[in-house]
């Protein structure tokens, strides 16, 4: 009985802890876009753009780790779970990041490149076996319908 109690209690509490913290990815990803237009608007001012690109680059793609990581919290609310693809899907996209910003600013050494596909190796094979894993059970909750 208390139990059941605390669990409720517990649920309501993560569901408004991620509530909050999706209501602030929304805002950073809006004053994101926002500062997105404001910077590709003062490129034109510019006589070059070698050198500035590099932070439209970087812009574009912290927004799409956002965007990754709201999207894990919006299925968290409608199955009551994490999908670790999502996580993933941000993770890579912040790993290339990474390796834009080094290859654009010529500071990536052959040991950090091999660090960075190690990396990425690691986490498309996690990214592989965790849409496996929610395939099979996907399918098991069907059959289990049926």
């Amino acid at each position: 009985m208390i139990s059941n109690k605390i669990k409720v209690v517990f649920d309501k509490s993560v569901d408004a802890i991620f509530a909050v913290i999706l209501l602030f990815i929304i805002i950073g990803i809006a004053i994101g876009t926002l500062q997105l237009f404001v910077t590709t608007w003062k490129l034109l001012a510019f006589k070059g753009i070698t050198g500035h690109y590099i932070d439209i680059i970087a812009d574009v793609l912290t927004l799409y780790v956002l965007i990754e990581l709201s999207r894990s919290l919006v299925e968290y609310f409608n199955t009551h779970r994490l999908r670790l693809t999502f996580i993933v899907d941000g993770a890579i996209v912040f790993v290339i990041r990474e390796i834009l910003i080094a290859l654009f600013k010529h500071d990536l050494k052959a040991d950090m490149i091999y660090a960075f596909s190690a990396f990425l190796f690691v986490l498309g094979a996690l990214r592989i076996a965790s849409v496996l894993v929610y395939q099979r059970e996907k399918h098991l909750a069907e059959q289990e319908s049926h």
